[in-house]
């Protein structure tokens, strides 16, 4: 059971899904948001499913797919986050989670263009693994707090502009959140539904390429130390989004910085979270 949105951009359907089959959830919610999610909406929509209570929509496959939550209150980002790729980018191993925010506007579908800033000449490209609160978390006691504030899981590109984010004035938001720089999905997997988060691998090809080959197990600090760490420093709402890092193979840390360029084709994925494709395109 998987969680999704689906149809044109600003009218998506919420929907969930099984089986290679997708139901309107349009009964239950407006939206896959903050607040379906605080109202135990999940297990709402399970529990619809499970009962035959909910439309199919027939013609489900020739629909886009959007991002499988609507936009949050904020996105959280966690850099340097696993050993190889602080190693490859010549960068200390932190002490503690590096946190830098990411522009909500940024999120995408999975399956959208990804526009190349003018000017740019640093694009790269991150996989990663993002975090979807499910519950309000403030000034947990602990990170074993940190499984009852999780929604569920998604395949989330961090997209980076490396010049913006390094060379313009030290400071990483600015080459983090240019115009559709975080393509997000195809779905929701509820946290219930994976097995160990801390044990996914994740793959991101360009131009059939393989680039990234890492796995979750490598974080420097996993998943529930992540969600407590941010809980001391800000409250994270429902629907919120965390990023939480990508593994060795950026163009950053290549031989030759293969940055990318209009008509590059990125593909990712993460275990059990689906796979997502994107092509760039000139801003």
């Amino acid at each position: 059971m998987t969680l999704a949105r689906l149809g044109a951009i600003g009218t998506e359907i919420p929907v969930i899904q099984r089986d290679g089959r997708s139901f309107d959830l349009s009964a239950l919610t407006t939206d896959i948001d903050g607040a379906f999610l605080a109202s135990d909406g999940i297990a709402r929509a399970r529990a619809a499913l499970d009962a035959g209570s909910l439309t199919e929509i027939a013609d489900a496959a020739a629909l886009r797919v959007g991002a499988p939550i609507a936009r949050p209150g904020k996105i959280v980002c966690i850099g340097l986050n696993y050993r190889d790729h602080a190693e490859e980018t010549h960068a200390a191993i932190p002490a503690e989670p590096v946190v830098f925010m990411k522009d909500p506007s940024t999120i995408v579908g999975p399956f959208d263009e990804v526009l190349i800033p003018r000017r740019s000449v640093k694009t790269d490209w991150e996989v990663e693994l993002g975090i979807v609160i499910g519950e309000t978390a403030r000034y947990l006691d602990s990170p074993e707090d940190a499984d009852a504030h999780i929604a569920g899981y998604v395949l989330s590109h961090d997209v980076s502009e490396r010049e913006f984010q390094l060379e313009r004035g030290g400071q990483w938001d600015k080459g983090k959140s240019c115009e559709t720089f975080n393509p997000l999905g195809p779905v929701l997997v509820a946290a219930d539904e994976v097995a160990d988060p801390q044990a996914l691998g994740l793959r991101l090809w360009v131009n059939g390429a393989l680039r990234q080959n890492g796995t979750t197990a490598n974080m420097i600090f996993g998943i529930r130390h992540v969600v407590w760490y941010l809980s001391q420093f800000m409250v994270l709402n429902p629907g919120d989004l965390i990023n939480t890092g990508t593994p060795a193979g950026v163009a950053l840390g290549l031989p030759g910085k293969p940055y990318l360029r209009a008509g590059d084709v990125v593909e990712l994925e993460i275990d059990g979270l689906g796979r997502a494709r994107q092509e760039l395109v000139q801003a």
